[in-house]
């Protein structure tokens, strides 16, 4: 029998979920499920909550009690799904979506989520058949409509893929992110016939759809705030502050942790190549945007201004943890590396907590990581808004870089450049440079880098691209598009002195 203030109490742990009070709606849905044992949404919520506060087996038994407590609701077991996702473990999500399926047989939404998780692990065959089960249950369906053009454009069949998108295009969809991403899909294709002037047009098309389904300028307003703090504070230290750091948190105090460097730049600089390359080496475990930093490291600094040797090191081990669950064992012994272009701008921080922290920037020619960067389609937020212009792209390169430009100039830390023409010119110079700075020597592995990609399930947008071997294409690729970046080329031509571009 459900207690009469059951409702209530649930109310106040999904508050404490939704704040990411994790504790508090941990001890909460304990309680409930204790109570009320039967409640399935309520062994849902609890495996969120764990997984949110790092019990990761927690939160692996609850969502299981759930679907046993549900085992017809498709809904439910692909929400839960979504969240094994998140948590980055594939084969799990994928059972939830299929378990979905098959309790929803005329269900589009499970079989979509596993179709589209499956083109991500590259499993094209899957893939496709889970999008003609969509088809057959509604042919007219534009998400799978969508994602067969995809499916077609990742399996060499280009005219297919472009006429299925016009096709979609022409009917008017209705599903706002189909809108938008057919017309990003159809100018990735446009881009690699040359039929660059169409290709920017469909483009501004997909970005004044977005522009339509959220408040854009309060996003803007918060990265704005957030990015000229950053800058700012920055500037603020003197070149010899690493020195003042160190004075206060020695060498002898520092709890050891495994060898660590991150690999940041600015997105569409090269850092998903280099991470894929770094990876293969067997003395390296090389994580794809890992979200130890932004989801532990960083919550838990700003947490409190009390900064102590035995904090520093509570935090550091915090970090060391968060990624050592994303690896599920396979880092043990080996040198971490954390890729991850958007933290660029929190350096003063990772320098901060590691001071033995190695430092690998990825440089691109500025004009193409713009131009690049605008083909993107990415998920909304306060950082990816910019990439709905040209203009905001420049300022977002410009914030990230400037950032960069003020931290190498400190004192005390072991930095590298490494520049994308360089890397596709001669994969193995560079490679083993790269692998020098780290202490190591280059491995034979690592020259064929793509073949663990097509293994690995990798969370950069640019995922298909390190499935094959390194090519130039993407070399001054702005040169074609020329005209349409005229108006920001003043901007981006400081960076590309300072950086070495003509």
């Amino acid at each position: 029998m459900i207690p009469a203030d059951f409702q209530h109490k649930l109310a106040v742990a999904r508050r404490c979920l939704l704040a990411h009070d994790f504790a508090g709606a941990l001890a909460r849905y304990q309680r409930l499920t204790s109570a009320c044992p039967g409640e399935a949404a309520a062994w849902a919520e609890y495996g969120n909550a764990a997984s949110g506060a790092g019990q990761v087996a927690l939160a692996d038994q609850c969502w299981q009690a759930a679907m046993e407590r549900a085992p017809g609701d498709a809904e439910l077991i692909g929400m839960i799904g979504h969240q094994y996702q998140g948590m980055r473990k594939p084969e799990q999500a994928s059972a939830c979506f299929a378990r979905a399926a098959a309790a929803a047989p005329r269900s589009i939404n499970p079989r979509i989520s596993l179709a589209v998780l499956l083109e991500k692990n590259h499993r094209l065959e899957a893939a496709r058949q889970a999008v003609e089960e969509c088809l057959a249950i509604n042919p007219k369906d534009d998400q799978a409509r969508y994602f067969s053009a995809v499916l077609d454009r990742r399996e060499g069949q280009v005219e297919a893929a472009e006429n299925r998108l016009r096709d979609l295009l022409a009917s008017e969809p209705r599903h706002p992110y189909v809108r938008y991403a057919c017309r990003y899909e159809l100018a990735q294709i446009l881009d690699r016939d040359g039929r660059c002037d169409e290709a920017m047009r469909r483009l501004a098309e997909a970005k004044q759809i977005v522009r339509g389904l959220t408040d854009t300028n309060l996003l803007l307003k918060a990265y704005d705030q957030g990015a000229e703090s950053a800058r700012r504070f920055t500037r603020s230290l003197p070149n010899t502050i690493l020195r003042t750091w160190a004075e206060h948190y020695p060498e002898a105090k520092r709890e050891p942790i495994p060898p660590l460097a991150f690999l940041g730049g600015h997105p569409r600089s090269g850092t998903t190549l280099l991470e894929q390359v770094m990876d293969a080496h067997p003395g390296v475990a090389a994580l794809d945007e890992p979200t130890a930093f932004l989801d532990v490291l960083q919550p838990e600094f700003h947490q409190s201004k009390e900064l102590s040797s035995a904090r520093l090191n509570t935090l550091r081990r915090l970090y060391v943890q968060a990624l050592h669950r994303e690896l599920g064992g396979a880092g043990t012994g080996k040198l971490l590396v954390d890729k991850n272009p958007s933290p660029t701008a929190r350096l003063p921080l990772w320098l901060k907590v590691f001071p033995e922290l190695r430092v690998l920037i990825a440089l691109r020619d500025p004009r193409d990581v713009v131009l690049s960067s605008y083909f993107q389609n990415l998920a909304l937020n306060a950082a990816n808004v910019n990439f709905l212009s040209l203009e905001r792209l420049a300022k977002h390169y410009a914030d990230l870089m400037d950032i960069w430009l003020a931290v190498r100039e400190w004192q005390g830390f072991a930095w590298l450049e490494v520049r994308y023409e360089d890397t596709v010119a001669d994969l193995e110079k560079e490679g083993r440079r790269v692998m020098e700075f780290l202490g190591l020597t280059w491995h034979q592995d690592q020259a064929h880098f793509y073949d663990q990609g097509r293994t690995r399930q990798l969370y950069s947008p640019t995922y298909q691209d390190v499935t094959q071997p390194v090519y130039s294409r993407s070399v001054a690729r702005w040169r074609a598009y020329e005209k349409h970046l005229a108006p920001i080329l003043p901007s981006l031509e400081p960076y590309c002195r300072k950086f070495g571009y003509e």
